[in-house]
């Protein structure tokens, strides 16, 4: 009986432990909620109703400050329109690089009186008018990968160059479109570069000016697709003076470590 008395006494003692532990934490809970309670009554209490009055003078107000404060801004110089007005075929006067090139036909390519191409960035169509109705066996087409020479047998050739770029001659072909047009397939090497002429002896095309169709954007597994597209937004951002996406990605970097370390002084830092 000892021993049970004992151990009853130890199991009550924990017991009312608990249940003071319990209580106390629910006291903790109620207390907590009742100062949350109080502090959004405080808060709501300072919510006043503004009458359309009211409202109506502070708008009044407001718009009295804004002018006040725009009379006693100096007034900038109006900029000056510039003398000689351009249009957009005019814009790659701002690049040295482009001056003095053609534009491209609708097809990203060039027009000449004997022939002319389009391209894609896989590949160029070239068409050359025929002076007679023509058969596969009248004509001599000799593609290579750095050179082309097309035109009618024992006849001077129309076209007669080197490439700008490597070609694939294995996927290179060419038919003679209602026996008057020659039409030749030509598939590029490189198919992430925009071609600025054919032939080397060509004059060249002025590659920024390039539109290339969207549609054909979708044709393009993910990889090729994205940097075309980068390439595109880059060449855009450049003709407006805009930085590039590299050249943001540099800037946001720099702005994070900047805001990670208000303590130091850029203020005398030169960045390239």
């Amino acid at each position: 009986m000892d021993a049970f008395r004992k151990q009853e006494k130890m199991s009550r003692s924990e017991h009312e432990a608990k249940i003071k532990e319990r209580q106390d934490a629910d006291k903790r809970i109620k207390d907590i909620a009742e100062k949350k309670k109080r502090e959004r009554e405080v808060q709501e209490s300072k919510i006043t109703e503004v009458t359309d009055d009211e409202a109506d003078k502070l708008l009044k107000e407001i718009e009295e400050k804004r002018h006040e404060m725009k009379d006693e801004e100096p007034e900038e110089p109006a900029e000056e329109a510039p003398k000689d007005s351009k249009n957009d075929d005019d814009s790659d006067n701002d690049d040295p690089k482009e001056k003095g090139k053609l534009k491209p036909n609708s097809g990203n390519g060039c027009d000449f009186p004997n022939y002319k191409w389009t391209q894609t960035l896989e590949e160029i169509e070239l068409r050359i008018p025929l002076s007679m109705t023509a058969r596969p066996r009248d004509l001599c087409v000799v593609i290579n990968r750095k050179n082309l020479k097309a035109g009618i047998k024992n006849q001077e050739a129309i076209i007669d160059g080197d490439f700008q770029h490597d070609v694939k001659v294995e996927e290179c072909s060419w038919v003679i479109q209602d026996g008057r047009i020659l039409v030749i397939s030509i598939e590029k090497v490189n198919k992430m570069n925009w071609w600025s002429k054919l032939i080397n002896t060509d004059p060249e095309i002025a590659t920024r000016k390039i539109n290339p169709d969207p549609s054909k954007l979708s044709d393009l597994d993910d990889e090729t697709r994205g940097l075309v597209e980068k390439m595109m937004f880059d060449q855009r951002q450049k003709e407006m003076g805009l930085p590039t996406s590299d050249e943001q990605k540099k800037q946001d970097v720099l702005k994070k470590f900047m805001e990670q370390h208000p303590d130091m002084d850029f203020s005398k830092c030169k960045f390239n």
